[in-house]
This record gives C-alpha cells, structure tokens and sequence, in this order.
C-alpha cells in the first residue's frame, strides 16, 4: 500500500505543478493580449512585457514586440506621407486659385466686347472649362481643410427629412439636366440626431453629386425609421471592384470626367468625425450608399 500512497502522493504533486504552471502561461498570456491591444490604441513607444519566466511566452512576447516596431515605423512612415501629401494638395489648389480667379475675370470682360460666333462659341468652351476647373480646385482645398482641422462646430438637433429635402432641392437643377427626376421616401415621424448642419448638407451634397455623374437616370433616396439613410441609383459601368474603392481619395472612373474622386471620401471623413458610418453596395447593377448616424 505504500507504493500505491506514494505514487498518489507524487501523481498529485505533479497536477498541482502543472496546474501552476497552466495558471502561470494563462497569466502571461493575458497580460500579452492586454498589452498588445494597449500598444495597438496608443502611439506609444513601450512594449509588452510580461511577469512570467518561461522562456516560452518571453519569446513570444519579444517577436511580437519586434512586430510592434515595424508597425510603429510603418505608422510613422504613413503619418508623415499623408501629411506631406494634404500640404500639397493644399499648396496646389491655393496656387491654382488665384490664376483661375483672373481668367474667369478676363472671360467676364471678354463678353461685354464685340466678337465672331465663332469667338462667342470659344468663349463659352473656356468658361465651362475654367469653371469645372474652379470646382476641382475647391473640392482638393476643402479636402485638406477637412483632413487639417478637427470638427469643432457646435452640434444641434437636426432633422433628417429637411435636410435632405433641402440638399434635393439644391441639386434638383442639375439632377434634371441630367434626366434625373429624383425619389425620396420619408417617414412619418421626424427623424432627430445631433449633427453639424453644415458638414451634414456637405455629405448630402456630395453624395448627390456622385449620382449625377455615374446614374443611369435614376435616384431614390429612403429614410427609415432607425435614421438610416439609403441613396440608390443604377450604375451599369459599376463593378463590385470598383464600389468598394468609392470611398478611397483620388479614385476616379472612367466616366467621372472633371472629377477628383474625393467627394465620397470627403463624406466618408465628416461622417465618420461625426460618428456615423457610409458604405456602399452593388448587385444587379445597382449601387446603394447607405449612411447611418
């Protein structure tokens, strides 16, 4: 019976060691999670360090901790770029400005002169011209004073349904030009969130204007009774492909001709500074941009 006392003694040893040792890896494993999730949320220069001796877990902690420097260097490396890229576009589009304003100025004064039909039909070329290209110099200038400075206006109640009526009717001109008799379909009830009004009519605006350059003449727009809002208009050139890069700056069709291909991504930011989500969908040659605050 001795050996068998001795063999239970030594079996139960052995669980409680092992126990501790389970006891002692959960720990160190958890502090890891911790840690790395502390280092992810916060431009930080510490690294994950843990309690335990195990040779084991330090050696994970220290690859993911090497890790951790790169993605740091990487961050760093993107930070700089973005801002190197923003003071560009804001360089650029202040310099365009200025020549832009004189020429537009001469064109006023070229009207009030004698001219052939021809000069008048040349003219009209430079206006349309010159005024698509005020326009893309305004849409780079407010990109960067949107991604330059945080949103500080007071927010307000503000109801849905009116804003969007009054963005429709804002646009309703150039939705016409266009063969676009649009739909809109509001609740009942009116609809309340917290909002900037302004940035609130630029998303609006500009995700309106991304249906008059690429729908094939249709826009139906929906608020739902959660706040939602969907605007879908078909879109034939679409591919999934290319809906899922609406958002990104500077991504531009084929077809969007005098487009700098940062409205949506202008309405991605204040959205998102607003904290509301905008997404986009296809299928069966449809695109939905559904905004949720």
């Amino acid at each position: 019976m001795l050996w068998l006392y001795l063999l239970c003694t030594a079996f139960a040893i052995a669980v409680i060691v092992l126990l501790a040792k389970i006891a002692l890896l959960l720990r160190s494993a958890d502090e890891i999670a911790i840690g790395f999730r502390d280092k992810l949320e916060h431009d930080t220069n510490t690294l994950i360090t843990i309690s335990s001796s195990d040779r084991h877990m330090r050696r994970l902690a220290a690859e993911i901790n090497a890790q951790l420097r790169l993605l740091r260097q990487e961050r760093h490396r993107f930070a700089q770029g973005n801002l190197e890229l923003r003071d560009a576009v804001t360089n650029i589009s202040h310099d365009l400005r200025t020549p832009l304003t004189a020429i537009c100025g001469y064109l006023d004064l070229l009207k009030h002169e004698e001219k052939s039909e021809d000069a008048v039909r040349y003219i009209g070329m430079i206006e349309n011209r010159a005024e698509a290209l005020k326009q893309l110099t305004e849409e780079l200038f407010d990109y960067s004073i949107v991604t330059s400075f945080p949103q500080t206006s007071a927010y307000e109640d503000t109801a849905l349904g009116s804003a969007l009526e009054q963005s429709i009717a804002i646009h309703y001109a150039a939705l016409l030009e266009r063969g676009i008799t649009p739909k809109i379909d509001l609740p009942i009830q009116t609809i309340l969130r917290r909002l900037d009004k302004m940035a609130l009519s630029r998303i609006f605006s500009n995700i309106i204007s991304n249906a008059v350059k690429y729908s094939d003449g249709d826009l139906h727009i929906v608020l739902r009774e959660n706040g939602e809002m969907v605007f879908s208009n078909s879109a034939k050139d679409l591919t999934p492909v290319t809906v899922g890069k609406l958002f990104d700056r500077f991504f531009t069709l084929e077809t969007g001709s005098g487009s700098t291909g940062l409205g949506l991504s202008i309405a991605k930011l204040l959205t998102e500074q607003m904290g509301g989500t905008i997404s986009a969908e296809y299928a069966d040659g449809k695109l939905d941009v559904i905004l949720r605050f």
